[in-house]
């Protein structure tokens, strides 16, 4: 699937394509970074830093106006039920390590590359504890760093995915 948004890309800027892949919130940095790499041919410090950028690039506008968006979305039915399984799903993933760690707590699930886990997950988190956007903003931002690194060593063949699972 990643590489078939890749080449609906084609024609952009290596870079560009990259920062857009790490923007989406089923690809994120996960998707984007190997496919900088291995798609693109860009060099890995190149990749991690426009996949980074990429991933973080919705974070601050997304903790800003998702209580907005949100209360907009929610008079339709669909929307209704999306916000209250995608709720729902991250407040049982997060409550225990939210609960013991405060703001911290949001690092480990921002960072370790996992299915629905990364910055857009880690957004709807610190909106539905209500953490402030400057602090989660920096927090989901090592995160992604974190990441970053993770999927870095896994692109490199030092680790595997499942090593750090």
């Amino acid at each position: 699937m990643v590489e078939d948004i890749a080449l609906w890309l084609v024609g952009l800027p290596d870079w560009l394509a990259t920062m857009i892949l790490s923007m989406l919130p089923v690809v994120e940095l996960r998707g984007g970074l190997p496919v900088a790499v291995g798609v693109y041919g860009m060099s890995l410090p190149m990749a991690y830093f426009f996949s980074v950028v990429g991933n973080m690039i919705p974070v601050p506008f997304l903790l800003k106006f998702l209580p907005r968006v949100e209360g907009w979305l929610r008079r339709f039915s669909v929307f209704d039920r999306f916000f209250d399984w995608v709720f729902s799903r991250t407040r049982d993933r997060v409550e225990g390590s939210v609960r013991r760690y405060g703001l911290l707590g949001l690092i480990p699930f921002v960072a370790i590359p996992l299915p629905v886990t990364g910055a857009w997950t880690g957004v709807a988190a610190a909106y539905l504890f209500g953490f402030k956007l400057v602090p989660a903003t920096l927090v989901i931002f090592l995160g992604v760093l974190i990441s970053g690194v993770i999927v870095s060593l896994a692109v490199l063949g030092v680790i595997s995915i499942a090593t750090v699972l």
